[in-house]
């Protein structure tokens, strides 16, 4: 069975801290916090999912105003399921999704930056952060 691409804008906290958990993202992200996490999703302009027989296996999860960028949070795949496309084709969901005029912008996790360059997206030199305050 082919896996389902979906948007999912009711996806629950708990479905989310899972595959956080099971990419590695969830190294980076809150996950002791279900309620922080909710607040996340509650808020995103797009989320779209990958479901393998029901199975979630993968999440993009965005903020845009659908004109001219959208801010790929958080994309996460399965460890599992990694290498047979889906993350790729999340972001292409997600970019698509956005419209055609909105530019798609990610900051790498660490152990992805060689990830972005073979899916044709350019490495912009100057991203500048605050941190948060935890």
């Amino acid at each position: 069975m082919p896996v389902v691409y979906a948007q999912e804008p009711g996806l629950s906290a708990e479905a989310f801290r899972d595959v956080l958990i099971t990419s590695t993202l969830g190294e980076r992200r809150p996950v002791e916090d279900l309620a922080r996490l909710e607040h996340m999703l509650r808020k995103a302009d797009l989320i779209v999912t990958a479901r393998d027989a029901g199975r979630l296996v993968g999440i993009s999860r965005a903020l845009t105003d659908f004109s001219f960028c959208c801010y790929l949070s958080d994309l996460a795949v399965d460890v599992a399921y990694q290498r047979q496309g889906i993350g790729r084709r999340l972001i292409a969901e997600t970019h698509a999704l956005a419209g055609p005029l909105a530019t798609l912008i990610l900051v790498a996790a660490p152990n992805a930056e060689s990830y972005y360059p073979r899916i044709g997206m350019t490495q912009h030199p100057s991203c500048w952060t605050l941190p948060r305050a935890r």
